[in-house]
């Protein structure tokens, strides 16, 4: 803008720039004026352009996550490609994504309202360009260290922080009764990244998929087809935000005003309910493909496997679990956050308790001599074939999957639930706070109010950022290596993680449904 426009700006009065702005708004760029609590604005020029940012938004976040989780299926293909690690191993490539991820996300939040969401999606798109091709580098050498893996695996974290920054810079484009299905679509859009990815990287691989109607390339497995294709996808998303989104001016904050956030008691009770909502659901998004290979699969060589092939299904979970998630705001925009959020949990405990069911029937898989597997891999024309007693074992387990499968889903449906209904409690939380400044049309109150919108966005992603540190736990308790046994490995986890979701339910009561609270009476 230059001066000659910013004076006439500043000069005119608010009514002329109100009724201005009913009818004009840059497609990209920054907006000077926004006021999306006004009906007239709001039906005139606000509903659009909300609705433009959000689709790309979604767009650059999807393919956030995608990244995020592009290990989770890789981890499961490594052995495929040449690469020999143990299931340990593999557990912590999954998990080191979500801890970078949810360190990423506070800064990123931050950075919204210093630079504006259009400029900052340009940039977190970018970034994206690092893991992938670091990626396609090296999943093309198996002789590569297993700490250079790492390394390159903690760089997909750049994709976990873009769900902060996205969300944050969502939540001012909306009017408060609109923010819980606005937000719950943009991070419903953003989490089927997952399930994206997990269900296209074996076909776009050269894998097994669809449910066994994509058949396995006689070609074998071309991972760096995966990290080629989303860094190509990373640059469109950067464009596509860079033409077709906009940064507000009402939005800008200085970090210090934003840490505010951190003298609030609420934004650390909820940031432990967010690692029992969204922790779960990353964490058992990134896992699920292990678990299912661990439990109900065996493959001594590439050649030869029998059980539940995870490129069929490990999708499924983060797929129901990004659809739920509007579905959780939506409810919560009616019967209040707190109380859906209860239901979630208490749903999330049934539905570990059956998980917790399915394996302890499980039968135990006799496993072979790692000499001799060794000396199978190295001359496949050796493998004898699987042993009467792995092949019955494996296919009572496999009988079993179907419970397996069907109570795991229904965590994820309870995860995503709760994803939405507990991030509709946050602005709800500063509305309520805002409420304290003095009645309804005091300048007091419309400071407090306004103060309250750039807050709820701050205390998102730190929320967000702490929540999201569960998707780096939940994979390391699975992969416990205080268990040497993988299977029961699992079994503790899922134990750990039952008792966990009684003590998130108490609290959402204790805080948020308790009978004459003042977050009870506000309905949050």
């Amino acid at each position: 803008m230059s001066a000659t426009e910013t004076t006439e700006t500043q000069s005119a009065s608010p009514a002329s720039v109100e009724s201005a702005s009913f009818h004009t708004a840059p497609r990209n760029g920054w907006i000077e004026h926004w006021t999306p609590e006004n009906p007239d604005f709001w039906e005139a020029t606000g509903r659009s352009v909300a609705r433009r940012n959000l689709v790309f938004s979604i767009f650059a976040e999807h393919l956030g996550f995608s990244v995020w989780l592009l290990w989770s299926v890789s981890a499961a293909l490594l052995a495929k490609a040449g690469f020999d690690f143990s299931p340990q191993q593999l557990f912590y490539l999954v998990a080191l994504p979500n801890l970078v991820g949810s360190m990423l996300r506070l800064p990123y939040t931050f950075a919204v309202p210093r630079f504006g969401g259009r400029n900052w999606t340009v940039i977190s798109a970018l970034l994206l360009v690092i893991p992938t091709l670091l990626f396609a580098i090296v999943v093309q050498h198996p002789g590569t260290p297993f700490w250079v893996f790492m390394v390159v695996a903690a760089t997909a974290g750049f994709g976990g922080g873009n769900f902060a920054s996205s969300m944050a810079s969502i939540n001012f484009f909306y009017p408060q009764a609109k923010k819980g299905a606005a937000l719950g679509l943009n991070a419903a859009g953003g989490n089927i990244g997952a399930s994206f990815i997990q269900f296209f990287l074996p076909i776009i691989v050269g894998g097994a998929g669809a449910f066994g109607l994509v058949e396995a390339s006689q070609h074998g497995i071309v991972l760096q087809r995966a990290g080629y294709l989303y860094a190509a996808l990373a640059v469109l998303a950067a464009v596509c935000a860079f033409l077709f989104m906009n940064n507000l001016h009402a939005a800008y904050s200085r970090p210090r005003e934003q840490m505010t956030v951190v003298k609030y008691k609420h934004t650390w009770v909820m940031s432990f309910l967010y690692i029992g909502t969204f922790g779960s659901f990353i964490g058992y998004s990134a896992a699920m493909p292990l678990l299912i290979k661990i439990n109900f699969f065996r493959s001594p060589i590439p050649s030869a496997s029998i059980g539940i092939n995870f490129a069929y299904y490990a999708f499924l979970g983060a797929l129901v679990g990004s659809i739920a998630r509007p579905f959780g705001g939506w409810l919560a925009d009616k019967y209040g956050g707190a109380r859906v959020t209860l239901g979630a949990f208490v749903a999330m405990i049934v539905g570990t308790l059956g998980v917790l069911l399915t394996l302890s029937r499980l039968d135990t898989v006799p496993a072979p001599d790692p000499a001799k597997v060794a000396a199978w891999t190295k001359d496949p024309s050796t493998f004898p074939g699987f042993p009467s007693a792995v092949v019955d074992a494996v296919n009572h387990n496999s009988d079993l999957f179907p419970w397996f499968l069907g109570c795991f889903l229904f965590v994820f449906a309870a995860t995503g639930i709760g994803n939405g209904s507990s991030y509709r409690m946050i602005p709800a939380i500063w509305k309520t706070y805002a409420t304290r400044a003095g009645a309804p049309g005091t300048q007091a109150r419309i400071e407090a109010e306004s103060r309250a919108t750039k807050e709820a966005s701050a205390a998102l992603g730190i929320v967000s950022a702490v929540g999201a540190f569960g998707g780096f736990l939940i994979p390391i308790t699975f992969g416990s290596p205080w268990v040497t046994d993988p299977v029961s490995a699992v079994k503790t986890a899922f134990m750990v993680f039952t008792a966990f979701y009684v003590v998130c339910g108490a609290v959402t009561w204790a805080f948020y449904l308790r009978p004459r609270s003042e977050m009870a009476r506000e309905h949050v």
